[in-house]
This record gives structure tokens, sequence and C-alpha cells, in this order.
């Protein structure tokens, strides 16, 4: 089932985790108040592989960090353990908030570049088509390695035998059409 991860409903229809994580950003509203820099929730939560402590992670488009700061401070500054801060990494000025509400932290990310060319949206939506064609093995397989320590990237990487680094590897893998993804399930599946 492929998800548009730009509409949050589809939370609503999820774990009883993922409908806590939707409502926390309804009542904050931080869709629409963030909406002129095309908000998506990222990471593991959107991907059912969540841990007790996972954060809610939130990509913005952000060409202007002052007035992103400025809007941060003001929609958010009042959460608890609020704190944002802008650095250039990479060469791309980057900012990011955080505080709590309702039990999650919550990170809210922008750097100058469109969310789906953010790395974070591309592995997100890599990762869920891998754990769809893997089925329930494979997300009960990611679920256990991240709990072991793992880090979501390298649990992907170790389970679906990723070359190189599963960074690097899943960004590649982000613009393969499906039948090239079935082929390289079906290779690893041999592998067995």
């Amino acid at each position: 089932m492929i998800l548009d991860f730009f509409d949050l409903t589809y939370l609503c229809q999820g774990n009883e985790r993922q409908r806590q994580a939707y409502e926390a950003m309804e009542e904050l509203q931080i869709v629409g108040k963030l909406a002129c820099y095309h908000p998506v929730l990222a990471g593991t939560i959107p991907l059912d592989i969540d841990l007790p402590e996972s954060d809610l992670d939130i990509i913005c488009e952000v060409y202007d960090a002052k007035r992103f700061e400025q809007e941060l401070e003001l929609h958010f500054g009042v959460c608890p353990n609020y704190a944002c801060s802008s650095k250039t990494v990479g060469g791309l000025l980057r900012t990011v908030a955080n505080f709590t509400h309702r039990g999650f932290a919550i990170e809210v990310f922008g750097q100058p570049k469109p969310v789906t060319e953010q790395n974070a949206y591309q592995h997100m939506v890599v990762e869920h088509r891998l754990l769809e064609m893997g089925g329930p093995e494979a997300w009960d397989a990611i679920r256990k390695l991240k709990a072991a320590g793992l880090k979501t990237e390298l649990a992907f990487g170790r389970f679906f035998r990723l070359e190189g680094d599963p960074y690097e590897a899943l960004l590649a893998m982000y613009d393969w059409e499906d039948a090239r993804l079935h082929h390289f399930m079906e290779e690893r599946n041999g592998m067995k």
C-alpha cells in the first residue's frame, strides 16, 4: 500500500501510538501553523517501527531560517523543553527545534530543500516500500534489531543485506521502480 505521507490522516487508522501522535500534532496544529513549509512527519512512527523513546520528526522546506526560527518560537516556544538553533551542515543552513508535548519528544527540522528531496523523507519512503514487500517478517525483524540498539538505517542494512553504507544504499534505492525493488528482494530471499 502506498501511503501519502503528506496527509497525516493515515495515522488515524494506525496503531495506538500513531493515533496518539496524530492527536498531539493536531492539538498543536503543527501542520496548519507550518503549512507554508510543507511539513511531513518522517522517521519510525509513520512506519510502525518506533521504540517507546522515538520522537516525532517533522521535516520542513525552509529558505528563510531566521523567519522559521521566529515562527517556531511564536507557535511552540511555550512547550516544555523548547530549544531551537540553526547551523550550516554540508553547505546547507539547517534549523532544528526540539520540544515536548503529550509525552512525545518533537523535533522540527528545516533546510532549504523540498521535503521530497530530503534524506529523511527518501529513507522513509524506501523503508516503507521494503517493509511492504518484506511483509510481517520484515516488520518484526526491524523492530527487534532496533530494540537491540541498532539505528533504523543500520537495521535495514542488516536485515536486507544492503552493501556498503546503508544510509547511502537506501538513498540510492529511492528512485528504483517496483520491478527493480522486487528483483532485489527476490535476490535477498534467495540468499537466506
